[in-house]
């Protein structure tokens, strides 16, 4: 019986590239994604992949909003085994001056990464193997110190900050995370054409690896940390050497 894995937020960006990595590597993927249309191009898409390799693994998916706590329990209750989740679910940014930052911002990036992580981990643990594993996907911002995202260091620094607690506490099942550094998604369609180049431009300037992270990078990183069953309780960063120019 093939492996099973569940990507949650894994219908665009680094969610899908991860369930395209997983299915090419024989695992049975479960995709979920809050958008109809995202879900169905995603699923299309990892049908056309299985075609082409001839894999005998399967893709499926369903629609659900992982900010919600009963409709992310009926989901995995639904699924029976899972050996591996994957937490791909973002929010908004809450970035901006800090002085700027609204409440309801910081509310709403908290509901949409820090909540969404913890709901569906709590909820994967009681269909998961106790020998698989739950990678969650954080972000470099959280220890960048860059002007501009504290909002957004907060959330991704909260999640980073369960992975060794929750590899103690709730062993032997494994806990990890990916840290990106700045990868071309459609994470960053909240901004214009201009200032994203911009961003990325100035971003690999800077950078050792002289370049944005593509989703291939990050999810060669996840497929290590669900592979390797001998890796637990650690934050793999992958931003192309940025903290490295940056001194942190």
């Amino acid at each position: 019986m093939n492996e099973r894995v569940v990507i949650v937020g894994g219908t665009s960006g680094i969610g899908l590239e991860t369930a395209r990595r997983q299915l090419g590597a024989g695992r049975d993927v479960v995709v979920t994604g809050r958008d109809p249309e995202r879900l169905r191009a995603a699923l299309a898409d990892l049908a056309d992949l299985a075609a082409t390799d001839g894999t005998a693994a399967t893709a499926s998916g369903s629609v659900v909003d992982a900010r919600d706590e009963t409709a992310t329990r009926e989901f995995f209750a639904g699924l029976g085994r899972v050996d591996h989740v994957v937490v791909a679910a973002t929010g908004s940014t809450a970035a901006g001056p800090f002085r700027s930052v609204t409440t309801d911002a910081l509310r709403e990036a908290s509901e949409g990464k820090l909540i969404a992580h913890s709901l569906t981990a709590r909820a994967a643990l009681d269909v998961l193997s106790p020998t698989g594993s739950i990678t969650f996907v954080t972000a470099a911002s959280a220890g960048a110190a860059m002007p501009g995202t504290a909002g957004l260091a907060a959330v991704n620094a909260s999640v980073a900050a369960m992975v060794p607690v929750l590899a103690v506490e709730l062993a032997p099942v494994r806990f990890n995370a990916v840290s990106p550094g700045v990868v071309d998604t459609p994470w960053w369609d909240w901004m214009d054409e201009d200032a994203k180049a911009e961003t990325f431009a100035a971003y690999a300037k800077s950078t050792p690896a002289g370049r944005c992270g593509h989703p291939e990078d990050i999810a060669d990183a996840i497929s290590f940390l669900v592979g390797n069953s001998f890796t637990t309780g650690i934050v793999l960063t992958v931003d192309g050497g940025a903290r490295l120019a940056s001194g942190a």
